[in-house]
């Protein structure tokens, strides 16, 4: 079992704050300061480079790091398999999961919802972030799986396909393109269009789609960008421009008639959602527990 100050240094170091790992811990700060003074007498090194109002890891910090990572997979691994040696559903844990936001708001509920009931024991945490800040939280190990959207060039992640999804160009009433059932992708330039913000998979996604065309999206009248599809999806409730958005995200308007779907012709934004995991923690049980759940119970409604 790690001690309680190996954890404190574990929040401190992955988190390079002070002030930050006291609201994690619910400590004050000079206890977070005792704590990692006390390390640094037994190891008889500093761990801490502190300049100005901000801290990095030594080399002896990050060797200290590296190994508390090893030594906490192990206890998880351990904590794991004993809490499950008769029942595999009284798994005691947590899990801290990362979603982009169509994943987070539209895809996962019904699941996580399922796994709560199934593990009752385990905690949950749900961090709602852009794919671009997913990938940075697993990085940072402020999060042990993550789904987002479409593969990137990271080495340092493991990739697993989970589902697919599609994206569709939508207005309001208060478009002129509300009488419009398509147009061509000549004529999307000529029509004002609001967009996710950048590191969005969404904005991904529907840039991808353009290249293909040899489009651009500087090609398009942009000059509204939000964050987050509910957001986005809100401000076309009462605007005139045209927005792209997933389709699962905008159903309830489509059956509504508070939206409608223009087709560009000759586009097709589709895309694919991955669960994520830093390599050589695939084998982290909670995760395993997870995307084999979340894969069965999506399947099944397919």
């Amino acid at each position: 079992m790690l001690s309680f100050r190996h954890q404190v240094f574990f929040e401190v170091a992955n988190l390079l704050s002070f002030t930050k790992a006291s609201q994690v811990l619910n400590l004050s700060q000079p206890a977070i300061s005792k704590h990692i003074k006390a390390l640094e007498e037994k190891y008889k090194t500093s761990l801490f480079e502190r300049t100005g109002g901000s801290i990095r890891l030594t080399e002896p910090g990050k060797t200290l790091l590296a190994h508390l990572r090893q030594a906490r997979e192990i206890q998880i691994r351990l904590e794991y398999e004993l809490s499950t040696h008769q029942n595999e559903y009284n798994a005691k844990g947590e899990l801290r999961l990362g979603a982009s936001t169509t994943v987070a708001l539209y895809i996962i509920p019904e699941i996580l919802s399922a796994f709560r009931r199934q593990y009752p024991n385990v905690h949950i945490t749900l961090l709602n972030r852009n794919s671009e800040n997913v990938l940075t939280a697993l990085s940072k190990n402020e999060i042990d799986l993550g789904i987002i959207e479409g593969e990137t060039k990271t080495t340092s992640v493991n990739y697993r396909y989970f589902t697919s999804d599609e994206v569709i160009a939508v207005c309001s009433p208060k478009s002129e393109l509300w009488f419009r059932e398509s147009i061509t992708l000549d004529e999307l330039r000529n029509y004002p269009v609001a967009l996710r913000e950048r590191g969005s998979g969404t904005l991904a996604s529907v840039n991808s789609a353009l290249e293909e065309r040899s489009f651009k999206l500087s090609d398009l009248k942009n000059n509204i960008s939000l964050g987050g599809t509910e957001a986005l999806k809100n401000f076309l409730l009462v605007d005139d421009c045209l927005g792209f958005l997933p389709l699962r995200s905008v159903q309830k308007e489509l059956l509504a008639n508070t939206l409608k779907q223009v087709f560009v012709e000759g586009l097709a934004i589709k895309r694919q959602f991955f669960f994520i995991q830093r390599h050589g923690s695939e084998n982290d049980p909670f995760g395993q527990a997870f995307v084999k759940f979340a894969l069965h119970v999506h399947n099944l409604k397919l």
